[in-house]
């Protein structure tokens, strides 16, 4: 909501209260200011002028010679405005005024002949330019011929005003208008409000000759009532009006629309102008739309309706989406000269479904959904009237044709003061309750301590005790409220020693290059089988299905993180995003034969997805793929990091490429696997070579030891051999690590794979395995005998355990 202090002056003294300090008291009060905002930075030396001669530039074909009186002076000002004219009152800025944007006015001479000054377009006083009237978007601002020569503009086209941005909770409907917010205001200072004049004066002619209301769907529609008024002028609005109706986001268009939208922000309650001859009919019948029924709208979009609209008809076809938006057949245009004004109330689930299909959103929905005063309803109605009377030239014709089955019933709440100071700690009086009552408008009986409070309808949101509690506290002041400091002993929150390993694990995986995601726990039909882990793969699973899945796409509780890992990859690939690293650290659902009389199991578990290139630097023109030794190094790494023993298991898997697959195991326990997807599922999948990992989380959580531990720093230096054996094909490097790191033990720190041949030269059957080795003692430097020693020791033991030799 954006308030324009300027507007609610109109209602309510706000005295000298700088801006700043108003917005600061009314969030202290509960409705918190988003910003303020001014209409336009400040000028000076911009006044009205009168064109007294406007003639062709000599020079210049688009140009224009004009003579104008500022009152004190006048000045020969050139102006390239295509809508200047002789006669006009104009915004002139004379020589030294300053325009917003620091732009200072100065005489200059075009085309040969001198110029004292600048006719001014409102975008050049600092107007947005989405609020600008659309006949003056294009050219200088016209005055109407009502203002005086030599006033100062800042006053006229409300330069001067200042906006606040309401954020409004959606229990405050009522602070949806400006006599909503002069109710809020007139309460935290103090003050009476100016109420808006209502009075009309009527014609001979009655509105019931005219037009009739038939309702059809009362449970929608409580309240419709129609006003006729004949004889209508369609002009611009009074200047300022459209200054208000800009200040609140609101373009100007013409002096009935520009009413209806003024009584609608003024009240709060929304209002719509037919014009009478359009609608071609004398009853208005409001019903529920038949289904594949159409309309065209104000925004020259036609809408296929459906019986969830409610509609205002011309007992023929639609006329209006009843509390969204009119129709373009009966829309008030420049010949227009007989108004029907509707005032009504609509539900607010009909309006908001009606919104939720069609996606219009306007100042009226907004309202109708979160609920106007019934008891306003009328009186905006009458307002409407008075001004059509007053700007318009319109004859309002006698009485309201209506349908009447509102609840204008006020509700009331039952206050006592000893349990009001219970609630808030606090030690109010009686007397200043009541004088907080009185401040809010709300009528009430007071007996000594006990109240019996009457809310007004405009505050819908106040049913139960807790709410008044809620208005006596915000007005007595939030600040006030006395408050205490916590006594006694106390301790800081931290982190289980899960929570914290978890932290440690997404730590590396995102230092090592992966993006954590979160996917749907709902898989489909044809992937909730796929890539289940092999621990699991042999128990008897029984996925879970929903029995009201919102799409089949997410129709069973997951097996396995992977599958909608994948679909992300798929996703992003799709969207020429090749190089893709993905993990996420979920939940899986484990289920048998029993799930209908238990619920399934959860497990935890961490699954990755790696395809593309994992290194590319096109400067040195190098690339590095994705591949198996990648993600087998990232699981090492990560099991490295929280020191639990892992080994690697080679093996087939389902959905895994034959020849690229491993179990992952925790003291010869499989606890998942990695490798790279079989190439009839990326297929399937449209995925490039794609490498997955899936560990149980749970294994890992039991295996870890949270043991600090302390290495100390070498002080002398390590020596490095590297050694190559020639093995049979069948034999398994990892072995022969393991063997060499038992064996070179406690001298050899580190063993390291370096290199695999197969081809010429070798033996068939055969292939040679390259091995670094890292020697090092933590007390001495470790001489040539020893570590040669150590050395032959461990080819003598590799030659006999695996039937190998070194290769020469």
């Amino acid at each position: 909501m954006l308030v324009s202090l300027n507007w609610l002056r109109n209602y309510v003294d706000l005295g000298t209260n700088p801006p700043e300090e108003l917005a600061e008291k009314i969030t202290k009060s509960g409705i918190e200011v988003d910003g303020i905002e001014y209409i336009a930075e400040k000028s000076t030396g911009v006044v009205v002028g009168h064109v007294d001669v406007c003639e062709k530039h000599p020079n210049a074909d688009k140009l224009n010679l004009c003579q104008v009186d500022t009152g004190e002076e006048k000045l020969q000002i050139i102006c390239g405005a295509p809508n200047i004219a002789e006669g006009q009152k104009v915004a002139v800025a004379k020589p030294g005024a300053v325009l917003p944007g620091d732009f200072k006015i100065k005489k200059v001479k075009l085309r040969g002949i001198e110029s004292n000054g600048m006719i001014c377009s409102l975008q050049e006083l600092g107007i947005d330019e989405k609020y600008v009237p659309k006949d003056t978007a294009e050219g200088i601002f016209v005055f109407p011929d009502d203002v005086t020569i030599g006033d100062n503009v800042a006053d006229l086209l409300n330069l001067n005003d200042a906006v606040l941005e309401f954020d409004l909770t959606p229990n405050r409907a009522d602070a949806l208008s400006m006599l909503g917010v002069a109710y809020e205001t007139a309460a935290i200072l103090d003050e009476a409000i100016e109420f808006p004049d209502e009075t009309v004066r009527t014609e001979n002619e009655a509105a019931a000759d005219y037009i009739a209301v038939n309702v059809e769907a009362p449970d929608l529609n409580p309240y419709y009532g129609a006003f006729v008024i004949k004889d209508i002028k369609i002009k611009p609005s009074p200047l300022w009006m459209r200054n208000y109706l800009m200040a609140a986001g609101i373009r100007p268009i013409n002096n009935v629309v520009d009413i209806t939208n003024y009584v609608l922000i003024e009240y709060g309650q929304p209002l719509h102008a037919f014009d009478y001859e359009c609608f071609a009919s004398d009853k208005i019948v409001v019903r529920r739309a038949k289904n594949g029924e159409k309309m065209i709208t104000l925004d020259d979009q036609e809408r296929t309706l459906s019986e969830k609209n409610l509609v205002i008809t011309n007992g023929k076809e639609p006329v209006a989406l009843a509390g969204v938006m009119g129709g373009a057949n009966t829309e008030v245009h420049e010949g227009t000269t007989t108004v029907l004004l509707e005032a009504a109330i609509f539900d607010a689930v009909s309006v908001r479904k009606t919104v939720k299909e069609t996606g219009l959103r306007s100042e009226s929905s907004t309202r109708f959904e979160k609920g106007v005063d019934p008891n306003r309803v009328h009186k905006a109605g009458l307002r409407a009237c008075h001004l059509l009377q007053q700007y318009a030239d319109g004859k309002v014709l006698a009485g309201t044709v209506s349908f009447d089955e509102l609840d204008r019933s006020e509700k009331t709440v039952e206050m006592e003061t000893a349990e009001i100071n219970k609630r808030l700690g606090t030690s109010i009086a009686s007397e200043e309750i009541a004088q907080i009552l009185r401040k809010l408008r709300f009528e009430f009986e007071q007996d000594k301590t006990n109240f019996i409070v009457h809310v007004p309808t405009r505050r819908g949101d106040i049913t139960i005790f807790e709410d008044m509690l809620e208005e006596v506290a915000r007005i007595y002041g939030y600040d006030h409220l006395p408050y205490t400091l916590p006594v006694g002993s106390s301790q800081s929150g931290g982190l289980t020693e899960q929570q914290q390993l978890k932290r440690d694990i997404e730590a590396y995986l995102q230092g090592a290059g992966l993006m954590e995601t979160i996917t749907y726990s709902l898989t489909k039909d044809d992937l909730v089988r796929k890539l289940v882990s092999p621990e699991l793969s042999d128990q008897t699973l029984v996925p879970v299905q929903l029995s009201m899945p919102m799409s089949e796409d997410h129709k069973y509780l997951r097996l396995s993180i992977l599958p909608e890992l994948l679909q992300s990859l798929t996703y992003n690939q799709k969207r020429n995003q090749y190089d893709l690293a993905y993990y996420e650290l979920g939940s899986i659902f484990i289920s048998d034969e029993d799930t209908l009389t238990k619920q399934p199991t959860e497990q935890r578990r961490l699954a990755g997805a790696l395809t593309g290139n994992w290194l590319e630097h096109p400067w040195q023109q190098e690339k590095k793929a994705v591949d198996f030794y990648l993600v087998k190094g990232i699981v090492e790494g990560l099991f490295a990091h929280v020191q639990i023993p892992v080994t690697f298991e080679q093996a087939k898997l389902p959905d895994m490429h034959p020849g690229r697959g491993a179990t992952i195991k925790i003291a010869d326990k499989v606890v998942g696997f990695m490798g790279q997807i079989h190439p009839q599922l990326q297929k399937i999948m449209d995925l490039k070579e794609t490498y997955v990992f899936d560990i149980n989380m749970e294994q890992v959580f039991a295996a870890y030891s949270n043991v600090p531990s302390y290495h100390e720093v070498p002080k002398y230096p390590s020596i490095a051999r590297d050694i190559a054996f020639i093995l049979a094909k069948d034999v398994v490097a990892g072995d022969v690590k393991a063997t060499i790191e038992q064996s070179g033990a406690p001298l050899v720190k580190d063993v390291k794979i370096f290199d695999l041949y197969q081809g010429d030269n070798l033996p068939e059957g055969k292939k040679s395995v390259a091995y670094s080795l890292l020697y090092q003692h933590p007390e001495k430097t470790l001489t040539d005998e020893e570590i040669e020693a150590s050395y032959q020791e461990i080819i003598e033991t590799i030659n006999k355990a695996f039937n190998a030799y070194v290769r020469s």
